[in-house]
């Protein structure tokens, strides 16, 4: 499958340009946590996330063409970041024998996002699927009958080699990334739209996020993939992440809001189980984090209210809820929990 994104076709180069790209980031619902040995970026279960409409990544890529010797240069929010150079020259050396025009370019990454970098909330997926856009809009610039849906099917596949949860940001709405044999299409090189029925109630979710830490992990998730590799519960966190998504496509599509719910958390306490489980252990919750967590199920069970909490690698809180139940649920977020957090972001699922 790898060769259907190869092209052999012999480039025209005879231009320099601009592009911007915007890319969202995702919050994923069955976790993806771990990579298959030996394989670069192939997930050891699939995953499921939402698309979040005002967490995003706004890139800009400028390419002049090469003269001499290749270079780059990296901005983040206006302030040059050479740190960022090996992540991004490790990425273009990996998607080089796919887009083999990149070696005739030198490059400005100037970049910005509406939210915390590094901080647990999957900057890297829209930070990655950003700039894979932009590299697939130079490709249609030299190959003019590129249709769309290929466009991004190859962005997805680009944007999981730098970041494997980046393929899933491609897309609005849900999103699944990993073979999983009751979702048609599914596959471990790129995402696909969720293809099966989904209940109206999933389709306008509210993601609020709680920036409880806004410091970059000490730990990055990078670190905490390869921990995978020799994890004594990981063969079994697999397989029940698997069956979770057996699970998810019955909730779905039949609008089970609670039982969405349980899982969701469930799948959120298990990633980071695996975290605190494995060697060497760590923790990226935060005491305020747990206190979060704590006065979200007592206000559920008080209120009979429809709101549950996830989390990604990160200490920050997504608290997720259907829209129709919003206005009474964002004024006990600002008046209950906004002194456990440095800011909130008010985001919704696309």
């Amino acid at each position: 499958m790898k060769s259907f994104f190869f092209k052999k076709k012999k480039y025209s180069i005879d231009s320099n340009g601009v592009i911007t790209r915007k890319s969202h980031s995702n919050i994923a619902l069955i976790k993806y946590w771990g990579k298959h040995k030996n394989k670069i970026q192939i997930p050891s279960n699939s995953s499921i996330s939402y698309s979040l409409g005002e967490v995003y990544t706004v890139t800009r890529l400028s390419y002049e063409i090469k003269k001499r010797n290749f270079s780059l240069r990296v901005f983040f929010s206006g302030k040059e970041k050479t740190s960022f150079i090996p992540k991004i020259l490790e990425f273009f050396h990996r998607i080089s024998f796919y887009c083999s025009y990149l070696r005739d370019f030198n490059f400005i990454i100037e970049t910005y996002n509406t939210f915390p970098h590094s901080s647990g909330i999957a900057s890297s997926a829209s930070s990655m699927s950003s700039l894979a856009l932009c590299i697939m809009e130079i490709e249609k610039k030299l190959v003019s009958s590129l249709k769309k849906d290929f466009l991004l099917k190859k962005a997805s596949f680009l944007a999981r080699l730098g970041s494997g949860s980046a393929c899933r940001s491609i897309y609005p709405g849900l999103v699944v990334w990993g073979s999983h044999q009751s979702i048609k299409g599914s596959n471990n090189l790129y995402a696909i739209q969720y293809p099966y029925k989904i209940h109206p109630i999933f389709t306008k979710m509210v993601d609020t996020i709680l920036i409880i830490d806004e410091t970059p992990k000490k730990i990055l998730s990078s670190k905490g993939h390869q921990l995978m590799k020799n994890h004594p519960y990981a063969k079994e966190r697999f397989k029940n992440a698997n069956k979770n998504m057996d699970r998810l496509i019955s909730i779905l599509k039949i609008g089970d809001l609670q039982e969405f719910g349980k899982l969701i958390e469930h799948e959120a306490l298990t990633l980071h189980a695996m975290i605190m489980t494995s060697r060497p252990y760590f923790i990226w919750m935060k005491p305020n984090t747990l206190n979060v967590l704590h006065n979200v199920w007592d206000f559920r069970m008080q209120s009979k209210k429809n709101i549950y909490f996830t989390l990604d690698a990160g200490a920050n809180v997504h608290l997720l809820y259907p829209i129709q139940e919003k206005k009474y649920i964002i004024k006990w977020i600002y008046s209950d929990l906004f002194f456990y957090c440095k800011k909130i972001i008010e985001s919704f699922c696309l």
